[in-house]
Formats: structure tokens, sequence, C-alpha cells
């Protein structure tokens, strides 16, 4: 499904003429199969929120390829890369990126509407997605009336309910409480087993483990090439 190859990615600090680069990702090369759960490990500064800004089209490689299901998007526009996000990608943030002015209902029917879905037809879809995070009650709660559960689980809602191929998270559970993490990593294995494949960016043992391979980034490389198996 995606396909990463020689990736290179640096940041320039300093005043223009005298700017210094800083290399962040080098040389990095890897593969993710549909159906898969892969995680990206590594300790703080390794890369690996780079890695997924990249593969999410949100900043350009310094240098490398990014195949997604065997088309070139490395050079990608943005308007390009919009349009592949909203079609093939969901995304999970770690501090859930919830519209505050929003409620539990709008936010999640948010893609939809920016997608042109019927008016009509929206109500049903979200409903549905709702349930299925187990909602229902608070269709009309506001972020700031929600737990960090709660709120994890409308960004999940917003994210699936384009039903993406692919699913992108950046630490998904890194603000929720232990009972909570586990609900929601059983939610994660129920989608995969219906075909969804996640990228997971973790520093935690209890995401990785649920992964069918990790890929350890250290020093801005991956160490071990395409991963370990578990």
């Amino acid at each position: 499904m995606i396909d990463v190859h020689h990736l290179s990615h640096s940041y320039f600090v300093g005043k223009k003429g005298s700017q210094q680069e800083v290399p962040v990702l080098k040389d990095v090369s890897f593969s993710v199969e549909e159906g898969e759960i892969v995680a990206i490990v590594g300790r703080s500064g390794s890369g690996k929120s780079t890695l997924l800004n990249l593969l999410s089209g949100y900043i350009r490689p310094t240098s490398g390829q990014i195949e997604f299901r065997g088309q070139d998007v490395t050079n990608y526009n943005e308007s390009q890369w919009a349009a592949l996000r909203l079609e093939q990608v969901g995304f999970i943030f770690q501090s859930f990126q919830l519209i505050p002015s929003m409620t539990a209902y709008e936010n999640i029917e948010l893609p939809l509407v920016m997608k042109g879905v019927a008016e009509k037809e929206r109500p049903q879809r979200v409903k549905e997605m709702l349930e299925k995070v187990g909602l229902s009650a608070y269709a009309d709660h506001y972020p700031s009336e929600l737990s960090g559960g709660q709120q994890q689980r409308v960004s999940f809602a917003r994210a699936l309910i384009l039903h993406p191929p692919i699913l992108f998270a950046d630490e998904p559970t890194g603000s929720l409480d232990q009972e909570t993490e586990r609900e929601l990593l059983s939610f994660i294995q129920h989608l995969n087993e219906e075909g969804m494949t996640f990228v997971m960016i973790t520093h935690d043992e209890e995401v990785a483990a649920i992964a069918d391979r990790t890929i350890l980034l250290d020093g801005g490389k991956v160490h071990n090439g395409e991963g370990v198996a578990r």
C-alpha cells in the first residue's frame, strides 16, 4: 500500500544565507502492506513525527520517493495531497485536534461536508459512527464537555467517517488512561480485522504489541531494515 524509497529530510535553521542544515531522516526505506498494523517506534527526536508528516503530505521530503498504491505522490501539490487525504487517509492526532466550537456530531460530520456528501445522507452516517464508537449519548456535547477518552473516540469517528483504507495515528493513546487505552487498542484491532491498514507512531509498548511489525527509527535511520515482525 505504501512504499518509501531512500527518504531523507532536513530542516534549516538560522538566517537566510547562513542557514545550517539539521538532518532528521536519513535514507529511510520501508513498505506497508495492505491490512497490516505497523508501529513506528523510537526515542524522542528520532524523526517519527516528521516521517508521519511526510507520509501524509504535510511536508515535502528533501530527497527520496513516496508511493501510495503504486502511484508516486512525492511531488503532489497541496491540492492533490488534500484530495488524497480526503479520499484515502484517516488521521488520528495525539491532541485530538477537535474544533472546540463544534459538537461531537458536527466534528464527525465535517469530512462529509468537505467531500460534498448530500445533506440528507449525512445524519444517518454520523449516527452510525457515533454508535460504533459508543458515543450516541454525547452527540450534542462540545469537546470541553467530554473526557480525554471520549474526545479521542470523536477523533477516531471523524477519521473513519469516510471509510479510508488506511489510518495514520500519532501517539493515539498518549493522552489516555490505561483502561481507555486498552479499549481503544481493542477497537483498532477490530477495525484491522475488518481490513483497515494502520501506521502508528508510538513510544508505548502496549500499542506496539498489537502491531504486525515495528519499524525502529534511531538517529533518523531505520534500524533492522524493514522492521521487526512480532
